[in-house]
């Protein structure tokens, strides 16, 4: 992207009398604009950083909620270390960063990086305790209730310790390299995140010499045993552990400790380079060199391993984390999955394939054109998205395909059916996000197979990460060139599609066609942003509509007129758009959100936000659609989109929200929304101190809005069924006495 283009998205168009004015009233605005600071300064404001781990709190809630299946205690629990584990990576890895550079300045919370650090370990430490206390306390006991066990060594019979000594010489031996420390053999760069043993050893002499054995992550974590009870399991650095003598054969085992480094991971990338993709690999090779912001040891961790592992990664005493059980939780989400374990899950909830709106079609581009069409995503299949770009791949009328691609899964059909549109002759242009964190490699990968089929490939634009999920087809009708469009909330990627609950929404709306064009030509070429018909795109437009959006509730409240506010986001952070929320909340805005994770914005506050609830919903499916509802003085409108509310999203990123204008759909979104703020069991609410509780359920019925959602797609599915057979047979459909009541 060259520096013309960056000022064209920072473009501001003004008259010479715009700027005139602008001269006039230069004092009033600087004015207007301290005040708005020092009210920002006063304004409650919850750490970021102390909000996420609260979210993940939240979670490990789930790992210990007693009525949760046992193997969805074991997933909830992996996705609290998981998830953890790209917080050291990233947001303490920055903290830190802070530190070093001797930074001293407080955040919107008034927290220095100093205080704020010493804040986080002191958090984290008590977090980790309580995982382990759920892990040994609650899991490892319900399990042992379902004939489930993990086993040490000395607990196995004869004939499970011949299987792991069969297991062990011919899998694992051929595998691990034991690797000795001394002057000859300095200590080796291990790689993050990986599970290593320290061993201490001794000779004949009586001296001593350490060694490190990594367990390799290309084995299972876990081992099932032959058992004629129950079902029996081992971990894999437990097997390494035993046979230890064997790999130092001349030397006494006199210690070992079970350790794990996690490492700085964010990626430094100079995208000013000629060649992103080659520079962002080159971070990529870096990221496992990072500086370690972690070190955890098992409980029973000998002295003089833990001196020598400290003094060798050079970290400090808060960055040691004790931990009192298996390193590494993440392993549990595999375990979670075990075949012959069904019945000790939720109950799946599978998608609805075709989706209502799409049920009989035959021709997919035929029913955009009847009317906007909806899908939510897992209660209805992502298959109908990957079905929209196949047919667009085959279709001799297609004419060309533009699409955005931030996270694909590792086998994408979106992916294949993008190469066959290249390959059957169509124009194909691919947005592909090189730096979404963590799947950067994926992306490459992606992004060299679909060059390699002859797809145009943009690697997004300096200085912004491309977020926004849309799909464009051109098609040839007759005389008219149509343009088809597929806008979404979430990732193109059918694996997280399955879990993740998102709204699709698919048009041919010419004004939104118009805009599709425009966005994507600045997003390939060199055009000015436009003023768009329809589409908000961040980073230019999107901060200020949704800051005149709230201010459009406050004055209409203040006017006497109906206002209010109701919006679900993933996370809540941008302290402008939390100060008008205030704003709003005192000039007597209802304001109802629901932010899954990061809320930085504080309910309950006299004089700031007693008119703002806040909900949190965490269960079986991982929360990730956002809606944007604004009251409109009685006409209430409607908004889709990929951002949510952080200083990221609307300044740093390329998002796109769009407003939904189909009655239909509209009604549907409203329901969306009003079924999740009924949720009796996976919704919690703010409290005035940022703590969370479940909501009150005396006198309200029993609601999960996740399993609810998918019973309404079901029902759905059946209904138009229903219709379409007896449109099939030509006879009139005539309701029944229990559908009439109900229409």
């Amino acid at each position: 992207m060259s520096k013309n283009q960056e000022k064209n998205f920072n473009l501001v168009e003004a008259s010479e009398d715009e700027l005139d004015n602008h001269k006039h009233n230069k004092n009033d605005i600087e004015a207007d604009e301290e005040r708005k600071e020092k009210h920002k300064e006063k304004m409650p404001y919850n750490n970021r950083e102390l909000s996420w781990l609260d979210f993940n709190s939240r979670v490990l809630e789930e790992a210990m909620e007693k009525e949760n299946p046992v193997m969805e205690k074991l997933n909830f629990l992996s996705i609290t270390a998981s998830n953890l584990d790209e917080f050291f990576m990233v947001r303490v890895a920055g903290v830190l960063d802070q530190i070093h550079h001797g930074s001293k300045k407080p955040d919107a919370s008034g927290y220095t990086p100093e205080k704020l650090m010493h804040k986080l370990s002191e958090k984290i430490h008590d977090f980790s305790k309580r995982q382990y206390s759920c892990y040994s306390r609650s899991i490892i006991p319900s399990l042992k209730n379902k004939n489930m066990r993990f086993l040490k060594v000395k607990e196995m019979n004869e004939k499970q310790l011949n299987f792991i000594t069969q297991y062990f010489n011919s899998i694992v031996f051929p595998v691990v390299t034991p690797m000795a420390v001394d002057t000859s053999r300095p200590f080796p760069l291990l790689t993050n995140k990986s599970l290593n043993l320290a061993v201490r050893l001794s000779n004949q002499q009586n001296e001593t010499f350490f060694a490190l054995v990594q367990v390799p992550s290309i084995l299972p974590r876990f081992l099932e045993l032959p058992s004629t009870h129950g079902r029996d399991f081992v971990l894999l650095e437990d097997i390494i552990a035993h046979f230890l003598p064997d790999l130092f054969e001349l030397y006494n085992i006199d210690a070992y400790a079970p350790f794990r480094i996690t490492r700085d991971s964010d990626l430094d990338i100079d995208e000013e380079t000629d060649d992103l993709m080659q520079e962002i690999q080159k971070s990529i090779r870096k990221r496992e060199r990072g500086v370690p912001v972690r070190l955890e040891f098992s409980k029973k961790c000998d002295k003089k391993i833990h001196s020598f592992l400290v003094d060798m990664l050079d970290v400090s005493e808060n960055e040691i984390y004790i931990q009192a059980g298996p390193l590494d939780l993440t392993f549990l989400s595999k375990f979670a999955r075990l075949d012959g374990c069904e019945d000790l899950c939720f109950t799946p909830i599978i998608p609805v394939n075709p989706p209502a709106e799409f049920y009989g079609c035959t021709d997919i581009f035929q029913a955009i054109r009847e009317k906007d069409r909806l899908v939510h995503h897992p209660y209805e299949s992502f298959d109908v998205v990957v079905n929209f770009i196949k047919e667009a791949a085959d279709d001799p009328n297609v004419l060309a395909i533009k699409q955005t691609l931030y996270r694909v899964s590792g086998n994408s059909p979106i992916i294949a059916a993008l190469i066959k549109a290249a390959e059957n002759g169509k124009q194909v242009t691919v947005l592909v996000e090189l730096k979404a964190r963590f799947d950067e490699e994926n992306n490459i990968q992606w992004a060299k197979k679909l060059e390699k089929a002859g797809c145009h490939v943009i690697y997004g634009l300096t200085g912004l990460k491309t977020h926004c999920k849309i799909c464009l087809v051109v098609r040839r009708e007759g005389d008219i060139i149509r343009r088809y469009l597929h806008m979404g909330t979430g990732n193109y990627n059918d694996s997280t599609a399955r879990f993740y609950t998102d709204i699709g929404m698919f048009t041919c709306r010419e004004e939104y066609g118009v805009d599709a064009s425009s966005l994507f030509n600045v997003l390939t070429g060199y055009s000015i942003p436009p003023e768009y018909n329809k589409f908000i795109v961040a980073p230019k437009g999107m901060r200020s509509f949704f800051e005149d959006m709230i201010k459009r509730e406050t004055e209409n409240a203040k006017a006497g007129l109906p206002a209010g506010i109701t919006a679900k986001v993933n996370s809540l952070v941008d302290p402008d758009i939390i100060s008008l929320l205030y704003d709003a909340s005192n000039a007597g805005v209802k304001i109802t959100l629901i932010v899954r994770g990061i809320c930085c914005l504080r309910t309950g506050i006299k004089g700031f936000s007693e008119n703002i609830t806040v909900y949190s919903i965490v269960g079986q499916l991982l929360e990730h659609s956002r809606i944007f509802r604004f009251e409109n003085n009685g006409e209430p409108v409607l908004y889709f989109g990929s951002a949510d509310w952080m200083p990221r999203n609307l300044d740093r990123r390329v998002e796109l929200v769009f407003p939904v204008e189909d009655q239909d759909i509209k009604q549907r979104g409203f329901e969306i929304l009003n079924i999740m703020l009924h949720d009796t069991v996976n919704a919690r609410i703010q409290n005035p101190d940022s703590t969370y509780t479940l909501v009150d359920k005396r006198g309200k019925p029993k609601l999960n809005c996740q399993t609810y959602f998918s019973k309404l797609a079901l029902k759905a599915q059946k209904e138009a069924k229903h219709i379409a057979a007896f449109r099939a047979i030509g006879t009139p459909i005539i309701p029944t006495d229990k559908e009439a009541k109900t229409q």
